[in-house]
């Protein structure tokens, strides 16, 4: 465990120990000022995942040059996808530019707000359906399964290096399975703006330090060949 990844558990530790605190004392405080949109956690949550997009896009472009199109496609997907979280985190500037809604998502944006998690399509919402259930799959895939797979597959370990996908160290896991518990425990209703931040702090750890980190070093891409 690297000093950073000490440093992105103690800032956990310290949030969740704040977060229950303010779940089960102040309810009002915790869902209306600690978790309301635009507010602290919120803005936290979309800094680490917009630190995830730099640091992708960093590493294109810095080491890209000697690795083959697998890794960079893996690599500019990520820091597109991370992006793309970061802007949907804050409906893309919309609040904090004051910028009115088109027609459309005025009628089919469940909060009135340009972005698409919060899209009603057919009565449903997009965010339930993907943004929950779909992501909460590809988590436990990608933080229980894979890692598995990785270790003891050598077919899966080699297209995971070629397309650059950073795997999980085992204290990531546990990371993300602690936190769930605590934030379940959470009284209050916005409590899963508090896991959302977690999300993104625990998966920027994985990002600058995974199992696989060899791959973003500099030097001819291992796995250039098809």
């Amino acid at each position: 465990m690297t000093r950073t990844d000490k440093y992105g558990y103690l800032f956990l530790v310290i949030t969740f120990i704040y977060s229950l605190y303010l779940g089960f004392t102040d309810v009002d405080f915790f869902n209306d000022v600690f978790t309301v949109e635009d507010g602290t956690v919120e803005y936290g949550t979309a800094i680490m995942l917009l630190c995830i997009s730099i640091l992708s896009f960093y590493r294109l472009f810095t080491t890209g040059r000697s690795k083959s199109w697998y890794w960079k496609l893996g690599v500019f997907a990520c820091a597109v996808v991370f992006l793309f979280g970061a802007g949907e985190e804050i409906s893309w500037g919309q609040r904090i530019f004051d910028i009115q809604s088109g027609e459309y998502f005025l009628e089919n944006n469940a909060q009135g707000e340009t972005n698409l998690h919060n899209l009603v399509v057919g009565g449903k919402k997009i965010n339930k359906i993907i943004f929950s259930q779909l992501l909460m799959v590809g988590m436990v895939i990608y933080l229980l399964v894979l890692p598995i797979f990785y270790r003891r597959n050598a077919w899966i370990k080699k297209m995971a290096d070629r397309f650059a996908l950073p795997i999980v160290k085992w204290h990531h896991t546990i990371a993300f399975i602690v936190s769930t518990l605590i934030v379940a425990l959470i009284p209050a209703d916005r409590k899963w703006e508090v896991y959302e931040l977690a999300f993104g702090v625990v998966f920027f750890l994985i990002f600058l330090n995974p199992l696989n980190a060899f791959i973003f070093s500099k030097g001819e891409d291992t796995y250039s060949q098809a």
